[in-house]
C-alpha cells in the first residue's frame, strides 16, 4: 500500500516531466520489516527498499535510501531535476556519510 508520494520534476527540452517518487507501507517479513519505494525517472523505474528491527527504522531507513538515490543519480546531476523550485532540494535525507552532496534547503536543513 502506498503510504506517500511525492513528484519531483526534470526539464526536458523546457518541458517539465513528472518523476513520481512513492513510499509504500512497511510490511514484516517474518525476521524483519522491510520498507518498498518506487522512483519513476524518465528512463525506467527503479525499486528498491531498506529493513530495519521495527516499521519506524525501515521507513527512515528507506527515506534516507530515496534521498541518496536521487542524489547520486544521473538527474540531479544535470541540474534539472527540482521539488519545489530549482536548486532548493528534494526534500528527502540521506545518510550522515553522503551530507556533502545535498543543496539548498536540504543542505541548510540536513546538512
Amino acid at each position: 500500500m502506498i503510504i506517500a508520494e511525492r513528484v519531483l520534476n526534470y526539464i526536458v527540452a523546457g518541458s517539465d516531466v513528472g518523476v513520481p517518487v512513492r513510499l509504500f507501507a512497511p510490511e514484516f517479513d517474518g525476521v524483519s520489516w522491510v520498507c518498498r519505494y518506487q522512483i519513476d525517472w524518465p528512463h525506467g523505474r527503479r525499486s528498491g527498499f531498506a529493513a530495519g528491527l521495527d516499521s519506524v527504522q525501515a521507513l527512515h531507513l528507506t527515506m534516507q535510501k530515496i534521498g541518496f538515490d536521487i542524489y547520486t543519480s544521473e538527474y540531479h546531476a544535470t541540474g534539472r531535476l527540482a521539488w519545489e523550485k530549482q536548486g532548493a532540494g528534494y526534500g528527502f535525507p540521506v545518510p550522515k556519510n553522503a551530507r556533502d552532496v545535498l543543496v539548498g534547503d536540504d543542505r541548510e536543513f540536513e546538512g
